[in-house]
C-alpha cells in the first residue's frame, strides 16, 4: 500500500527538524532550499488587531470580549475573500491574511474599517469594535491556509498590533510603492520603529469628512 504524502504543515515541521538536527552545512543549505522551494511565495501580508483588549476584559469580563472577537471574525473573513485574499488564521483578537498584491490588502483594510464604523452606530459603546491594521509585502514561507513566517509577517504584525492606533491602517514603504497612483489611495508618510530599526511607512487616509 502506497504511503500518503505528508500534509504541508507536517512536511514543513519535518524539514525544520531535519535542519536543526544536522550540523552539515551543505545539508542545511539543501533543506533551506527545499523549504523555500516548497513553501516560499511573495504576498502582501495583512495583520489586524482589535483595540482595547485589556481595558474591556477588566471592565466587562472575558466572555464579553470574546463575543466581540467572534463578531470581528464573522465580519472580516468575507471581506478578505471578496478582495482575493487568503485567510490564514485568527489568533486571540488578531486576524492574519495574505493578498496577491498590496492594493487588494489596503482596499480590504479600508472596507473593514468602514464596516466596523457603520456597525458601531448600531451598538452600545461597550460593544463597539475598533481595529488597527498593518500591511507589508515580500517573500515569506506560507503553509497552505494555516500560517506564514518571514520578515513581512513580522513587520505587518508589529505595525498592526503595536504601532497603529485604533482606526489606523499602516503600510510599509515597500508595499506602498507597489500601489499605482491611479488607484487613488491617499496617505501620509511616517517613520516607525520595528525591532530597533526605523523604517518609512504610510498611514492610509481613508476617512472622508
Amino acid at each position: 500500500m502506497a504511503s500518503r504524502p505528508a500534509k504541508p504543515a507536517k512536511k514543513f515541521q519535518q524539514l525544520l527538524l531535519g535542519f536543526s538536527q544536522t550540523e552539515e552545512m551543505n545539508e542545511r543549505k539543501k533543506i533551506e532550499e527545499s523549504l523555500w522551494g516548497d513553501f516560499g511565495a511573495e504576498f502582501a501580508v495583512f495583520v489586524l488587531d482589535m483595540s482595547g483588549f485589556s481595558m474591556l476584559t477588566r471592565k466587562y469580563g472575558i466572555v464579553h470580549y470574546l463575543s466581540m472577537v467572534r463578531r470581528m471574525q464573522l465580519t472580516t473573513e468575507p471581506i478578505v475573500k471578496s478582495y482575493g485574499g487568503r485567510m490564514l488564521k485568527y489568533e486571540a483578537d488578531n486576524c492574519f491574511a495574505v493578498f496577491p498584491e498590496p492594493l487588494a490588502a489596503v482596499n480590504a483594510a479600508i472596507a473593514m474599517q468602514n464596516a466596523f464604523r457603520a456597525a458601531n452606530l448600531l451598538t452600545s459603546d461597550d460593544l463597539d469594535i475598533h481595529i488597527s491594521c498593518g500591511i507589508d509585502y515580500g517573500k515569506l514561507l506560507i503553509i497552505g491556509h494555516e500560517d506564514c513566517f518571514g520578515d513581512p509577517v513580522n513587520r505587518a504584525s508589529k505595525m498592526g498590533e503595536d504601532v497603529a492606533a485604533a482606526g489606523e491602517i499602516l503600510v510599509t514603504k515597500e508595499a506602498m510603492d507597489m500601489i499605482p497612483l491611479e488607484a487613488g489611495i491617499a496617505s501620509r508618510e511616517i517613520s516607525v520603529s520595528i525591532s530597533g530599526i526605523t523604517i518609512p511607512a504610510y498611514v492610509i487616509e481613508y476617512q472622508k469628512e
